[in-house]
C-alpha cells in the first residue's frame, strides 16, 4: 500500500523532478554499492557518490577508479544506465525549455505576476498603448489578451501574451485577474458597431465578477451603450468614435495645422490631471493662481465646477471651495 501511494505520488511530479529524482536515487545506489565493494579505495559514501556523478555524466575525471572485476562490473552498468538517464535528463530540461518558450508564444502559459495591467485586444492601438506604457514605466507588466493572433515572438515582445476569448472565465483566469491592477478593454476593429459594444460590455461583466476592486476601463463606439456598460461595471468609458470625430473636425477645420500630430505628442508627453482646489487657491482669480502654477511646469488648463468642465476660463475668474484644477504636468 505505502509503495503504491509513493508511485502514485511520483508519478504525478513534474518529469523534471521525477528525472532529477531518479538520477540522485541512481547515483546513490551505486556510490553506496562502489563504496560497499572497494571501501579502501572509496573511503566515504561520499566518495563513492562523487564517482558516480562523474562516471554517470561521462565527465570521468580519473580521480577515483574501481580496481576490482566486481567494481569494473560495476563502473560498465553505471555507464550503462547512468550515463544514458543523465543524458535523458539534460535532454528533456532542453526540450521543455523549448517547448516552455513555444507556449508562452502561442498565449498557452498563465501570468503568475501581480498589479499588472491588462490589454485586450492586439492591434495597432494596443500596440502605440503597450509601447507607450513601457516607456512610462519599463518595469509594469503587462498582460495582452486577444483571440486572433496565432503566435507572438516571446523574446521580442516585453510582455505576456494570453491567447483566446477575454470573456471567458478561463481566459481571464489565466491572465491572472484576481491579482491584476487595471484592465484595457479595447474595441475589435473588425467587427460593426453593435456588435463590437455587446462584447466589450459581456468582457466587462466577466472582469467585474472575478475581480471586484480592478479598474475597468472599457471602450464603446456608440454612445448610447454608454449606460449600459457602466452599469457592467466600467470605471472608465471612451467613446473611440467621438474621438475620432473631434479630432477630423479640427483638422478639417485648420487643414494647415498638423493637429492629430500635435495632439498625439500632447497626449504621449503630458499626463492630465484633475485634483481638488488647494487651500492657498481658493479666492485666487484663475490667471493668478495659473501663473504660480507655471513657475513650476504646470500648466493649468480648466476647472471642473459642479461637474461641469470649464476649459479656458475667463481670466478673472475666481477659483471657489469645491472646484477641481484641470492641469498638465510633464510625463515623468
Amino acid at each position: 500500500m505505502f509503495l503504491q501511494k509513493w508511485l502514485s505520488f511520483y508519478f504525478h511530479l513534474p518529469i523534471f523532478i521525477r528525472l532529477l529524482l531518479s538520477v540522485l536515487l541512481l547515483m546513490f545506489l551505486f556510490g553506496l554499492l562502489i563504496h560497499m565493494l572497494e571501501p579502501v579505495h572509496f573511503p566515504t559514501i561520499f566518495d563513492g557518490i562523487w564517482w558516480a556523478f562523474v562516471t554517470g555524466s561521462t565527465v570521468g575525471y580519473g580521480d577515483y577508479v574501481p580496481l576490482s572485476l566486481t567494481g569494473k562490473i560495476v563502473g560498465i552498468m553505471l555507464i550503462l544506465a547512468g550515463g544514458g538517464l543523465v543524458t535523458f535528463y539534460m535532454a528533456t530540461i532542453s526540450i521543455g525549455t523549448v517547448k516552455h518558450e513555444q507556449d508562452l508564444s502561442e498565449g498557452k502559459v498563465t501570468f503568475k505576476g501581480t498589479n499588472h495591467i491588462i490589454i485586450v485586444g492586439w492591434n495597432e492601438r494596443t500596440k502605440a498603448l503597450v509601447n507607450t506604457l513601457q516607456n512610462v514605466n519599463p518595469t509594469k507588466d503587462i498582460v495582452v489578451i486577444d483571440k486572433t493572433l496565432q503566435n507572438i515572438l516571446y523574446r521580442k515582445n516585453n510582455f505576456h501574451f494570453i491567447k483566446g476569448e477575454a470573456s471567458m472565465d478561463s481566459v481571464l483566469q489565466k491572465a491572472n485577474i484576481a491579482h491584476a491592477e487595471k484592465i484595457v478593454i479595447t474595441s475589435d476593429p473588425n467587427m460593426n458597431e453593435s456588435s463590437v459594444d455587446r462584447q466589450t460590455i459581456i468582457t466587462t461583466l466577466a472582469a467585474r465578477g472575478m475581480n471586484p476592486s480592478l479598474l475597468i476601463i472599457s471602450e464603446i463606439a456608440v454612445e448610447s451603450q454608454r449606460e449600459n456598460i457602466a452599469r457592467a461595471g466600467a470605471d472608465v468609458i471612451i467613446q473611440s468614435n467621438e474621438l475620432m470625430s473631434s479630432l477630423l473636425f479640427q483638422t478639417v477645420r485648420h487643414p494647415e495645422i498638423p493637429v492629430a500630430n500635435i495632439i498625439n505628442q500632447t497626449l504621449t508627453h503630458f499626463d492630465f490631471f484633475m485634483d481638488k482646489i488647494p487651500e492657498n487657491a481658493i479666492g485666487k482669480s484663475f490667471e493668478e493662481y495659473a501663473q504660480v502654477l507655471l513657475s513650476q511646469q504646470i500648466w493649468l488648463i480648466g476647472i471642473q465646477r459642479n461637474g461641469e468642465n470649464l476649459f479656458g476660463p475667463n481670466p478673472g475668474t475666481t477659483i471657489e471651495k469645491e472646484d477641481y484644477l484641470i492641469y498638465l504636468q510633464l510625463t515623468t
